[in-house]
């Protein structure tokens, strides 16, 4: 395998995950975004999940650490691409964005980079125009809490060059995931083509006034014997994303999901709940209503 360098743009939720993820294993790692207020939360996220591996993987101090020392923070995206073998997207579920993003990575990338998208709306052919080279783009698309949801969903587009697809197989599996080849364009890939839904019928249940968040989640557990319901996985995903993907297609006049991006907007987002990752979403945490053994009572 060719690469040791890996770029992750976008120092989101997940972004910063990845960008773990891959120092953790051994990676050196540049992470890049668009100015340094977002780089300044990326660095608290990032030094949030040493406490996360420590915690679920057992991990030393020093191996943390170690993982945090081979990442290196950019707001300059000529400066971040520099040498860097395989590069990660995980900018907003927005195409306006994501198509000037890759315009400006194919002007300062080199040439052999491989470009990979982690979006979770999205297939490789909706963006593999704006790359400038088709040959080496697909989607790697990971899963929330990426160090014990491990999976790595590698999805290729038609003109991906075949050693290019095995290559990124061989990245996922070197950074602990267990790589699920996608032989064929399929919008969700495997695991979203069964968790949207699910998750966009919770939503629609709420917005359209038919019960709360907590009764839908309280539905969902005691039926099928579960942990946590859609609004709890919601918060893990972080709040940001379904309402952004709701708002697209509000644009595109889907006026159920503009009732959702309201909703989202309204009651969750402008009172600054994001989910999990800042310790209020429609649960509040490190200890959840969901978690206690009086909330199926």
């Amino acid at each position: 395998m060719d690469i040791k360098k890996v770029l992750v743009a976008g120092s989101g939720v997940l972004g910063s995950q990845i960008a773990f993820q891959t120092a953790f294993y051994g990676f050196k790692v540049s992470v890049y975004d668009i100015n340094e207020e977002a780089l300044e939360k990326a660095k608290e996220r990032l030094t949030g999940l040493k406490a996360n591996y420590q915690e679920d993987l057992g991990a030393t101090q020093e191996a943390v650490d170690t993982a945090y020392d081979r990442l290196s923070l950019y707001t300059d995206l000529a400066e971040a691409v520099k040498d860097v073998d395989l590069v990660i997207e995980a900018v907003p579920e927005v195409i306006d964005i994501k198509k000037a993003f890759y315009e400006n990575l194919s002007k300062v990338a080199p040439q052999n980079t491989i470009f990979a998208s982690n979006s979770s709306t999205m297939i490789p052919s909706q963006l593999v125009e704006f790359t400038g080279r088709p040959e080496k783009f697909l989607h790697l698309h990971f899963a929330n809490r990426i160090w014990v949801n491990n999976t790595a969903e590698i999805m290729k587009h038609e003109g991906t060059d075949p050693k290019v697809f095995e290559e990124v197989i061989e990245f996922a599996k070197a950074i602990n995931m267990i790589a699920l080849p996608i032989h064929k364009e399929q919008p969700g890939y495997i695991l979203n083509s069964l968790l949207v839904p699910f998750l966009d019928a919770a939503q629609n249940l709420v917005a359209n006034g038919i019960a709360d968040p907590e009764t839908v989640d309280k539905t969902w557990m005691a039926g099928m014997g579960v942990n946590r319901g859609p609004f709890g996985v919601l918060d893990i995903i972080g709040l940001n994303t379904p309402y952004n993907i709701a708002l697209e297609k509000a644009k595109a006049g889907n006026e159920q999901k503009a009732k959702i991006a309201e909703y989202f907007k309204t009651e969750l987002i402008d009172k600054g709940r994001l989910g999990i990752q800042n310790g209020k979403g429609f649960y509040d945490y490190p200890n959840p209503k969901y978690e206690d053994p009086k909330f199926l009572k």
